[in-house]
C-alpha cells in the first residue's frame, strides 16, 4: 500500500501585499495564490504557507557508477545511490529525463523514503555517496539537505546533479550540505537559455563562480551539445575561455552527446566528431581535464596528467580499465597532484548546520 507523507513546510518564500506568496528559491520568483503551484509544480501555496509536496517521496532509486553522474575526479570507481523526485524549474525542450522532470502526476512518486531511510539504503548497498539527480534537486532542496545530513552522519558523501538555477541565499544553504556537484551549463548564450529552457544564463554562471571560489564542494561541469543549437566552434571556445578565466583550468568539463527526445525529436544525434572537436577547442583554451560522454571514446574518457601527459585513469564508457593514480592522487611518473577526491575513504560525520 502506498503511503502519502504529510505536507512539508518549504523555506525561502515571502508574502506579498496582495496576499500571494512569492517563492524565493530560484530566479523564476513564482507568485502563487491559494492552491497554486510554481513552475516546478512541487512548491505550492496551501493555507497561506508554502509547502514542498514531494518531501519524502521518490520517483525511484538506482545504484550507479559515480562516472555516470558524470564525475571523473570524485571517488572514481565507486558506487553512488541515485534518486530523485518529480518536477523541474527549467523548461528544457530537449530534456533527456522528461518523463520524470516534466511529470505533473504525483502518483509517479511510489516510493516513500525518509532521509534516514535513504542513508541506510546507501550504506547497505555499499555506496560511498548519494546523488540527487534525475530531476533537479534545487526544487526539492529541503528534502535533499535533510538527506545530506543523514548521509553525513553515516560517513556517506552527497552529490548534486543540477542546472544551477538558484538564488543566492538558498544556494549558500544548499551547497553547504553537498560534497560534489555536476552543474549542467546548457549553452553559453542567453538566447539559447531563453528559447530552449525558458531561463537565463547569468544565474548559472553565478552558481559556478560561487561553487568554485566560495565553497569546498567539488565541481565538474557538463554541456550537452545539440546539433545546430549550441555546438558552433565559436560558442564552445567562448564557453571554454570563460571557464579557464573565471573558474580555472582544473575544473573538469564534460561534453555530452544529445539524442532526440521530448520536444526536439526532429534533430539528429550529436556526431562523435562534434565532441572530439569540442574537446580539442577546450583543451586549446587551457582546460586540463576535458571529457566526452554518451559515446564510446577511450581517449575522451581518459584522465591525463597535464604536466607529463601520462594516462592516469583510462575509462571505457563508465568502466575504469586502468587507474595509475597514487593513493594520494598524484601522477606516478612526475609526481604532479591531480585535483579531485581520489581516496575512497568514509567521510567524518558532519554536524548539521
Amino acid at each position: 500500500m502506498k503511503v502519502i507523507t504529510a505536507p512539508h513546510p518549504a523555506r525561502w518564500w515571502h508574502r506579498l501585499e496582495d496576499g500571494r506568496l512569492q517563492c524565493d528559491l530560484c530566479p523564476r520568483d513564482c507568485k502563487l495564490g491559494e492552491g497554486q503551484r510554481g513552475v516546478c509544480f512541487v512548491r505550492q501555496n496551501v493555507a497561506g504557507g508554502m509547502i514542498l509536496t514531494t518531501y519524502g517521496r521518490s520517483s525511484g532509486f538506482c545504484v550507479d557508477p559515480i562516472e555516470k553522474k558524470p564525475l571523473n575526479h570524485f571517488l572514481p570507481g565507486s558506487r553512488v545511490l541515485s534518486f530523485g523526485t518529480t518536477g523541474c524549474n527549467l523548461m528544457c525542450k530537449f530534456c533527456q529525463n522528461w518523463d520524470i522532470s516534466k511529470a505533473k502526476d504525483m502518483d509517479r512518486l511510489l516510493d516513500q523514503a525518509s532521509p534516514k531511510d535513504i542513508a541506510k539504503a546507501a550504506e547497505a548497498s555499499g555506496c560511498q555517496s548519494v546523488a540527487f539527480t534525475y530531476n533537479d534537486p534545487v526544487i526539492f532542496a529541503e528534502y535533499a539537505m535533510d538527506t545530506a545530513d543523514a548521509c553525513h552522519e553515516r560517513g556517506i558523501r552527497t552529490v548534486a546533479v543540477t542546472a544551477g538555477y538558484m538564488h543566492a541565499e538558498p544556494r549558500r544553504a544548499f551547497y553547504a550540505k553537498m560534497d560534489a556537484a555536476n552543474v549542467d551549463l546548457k549553452a553559453f548564450t542567453d538566447t539559447f537559455y531563453a528559447r530552449l529552457s525558458a531561463a537565463h544564463l547569468q544565474p548559472v554562471l553565478d552558481t559556478l563562480r560561487y561553487l568554485r571560489h566560495e565553497t569546498d564542494t567539488w565541481l565538474e561541469i557538463t554541456t550537452l551539445l545539440i546539433p545546430g543549437q549550441n555546438d558552433s566552434s565559436d560558442e564552445i571556445a567562448a564557453l571554454s575561455d570563460w571557464i579557464a578565466r573565471e573558474l580555472g583550468p582544473d575544473v573538469p568539463l564534460h561534453f555530452s552527446a544529445f539524442h532526440p527526445d521530448y520536444k526536439m525529436t526532429d534533430l539528429p544525434r550529436t556526431p562523435a566528431a562534434t565532441l572530439t572537436r569540442a574537446r580539442g577547442i577546450a583543451r586549446a583554451a587551457g582546460l586540463h581535464y576535458v571529457y566526452t560522454g554518451n559515446v564510446h571514446d577511450l581517449d575522451g574518457g581518459t584522465t591525463r596528467c597535464p604536466t607529463c601527459q601520462t594516462p592516469l585513469i583510462v575509462r571505457d564508457w563508465f568502466r575504469i580499465e586502468v587507474n595509475r593514480l597514487t593513493t594520494d592522487g598524484r601522477c606516478p611518473t612526475c609526481g604532479a597532484v591531480i585535483p579531485g577526491h581520489f581516496v575512497q575513504a568514509a567521510q567524518a560525520p558532519r554536524v548539521p548546520a
